[in-house]
């Protein structure tokens, strides 16, 4: 887990100003590897950030690549870490959505399988969501 010096030198590195909720914010999305919706990271950061803000600072984030958004067919969006060398989800991967819990985790060591696009297109994001239910949740039916 990165420290508070390593996450400041990430946010100044990607040309942010250091604030207590882009550096609460990141640090959790760091430290859990997993994508969690608005209401995860507001639960987690507390009163580093309001509503507000943690909406601005996600996008703020995005923006600079230092998270990535994913969308379940449940409308809800998550967001991961976007640092390749961090443990945490750089994205290039699918992920899975459990549709009776709504815990989504990275399939890390699964890569994105290559499409083919014609010439007069250009991709600006990917993402893989498969939808199911998890082991916890298949074992409580």
């Amino acid at each position: 887990m990165r420290g508070p010096q390593a996450t400041a030198g990430l946010l100044s590195s990607h040309g942010l100003r250091r604030t207590a909720a882009r550096e609460a914010v990141l640090a959790l999305l760091l430290a859990r590897g997993e994508p969690l919706s608005h209401a995860d990271i507001r639960r987690a950061v507390g009163r580093s950030a309001d509503r507000v803000t943690l909406y601005r600072t996600l996008e703020t984030l995005h923006r600079a690549r230092l998270v990535h958004q994913v969308l379940g067919e449940d409308g809800v969006w998550r967001y991961c870490s976007h640092d390749p060398s961090e443990p945490g989800c750089p994205g290039n991967h699918p992920h899975f959505l459990c549709l009776r819990c709504g815990r989504m985790v990275c399939l890390k060591d699964q890569p994105l399988p290559r499409v083919r696009v014609p010439a007069r297109f250009e991709v600006k994001s990917k993402q893989l969501v498969l939808f199911g239910r998890c082991n916890n949740c298949r074992g409580a039916s």
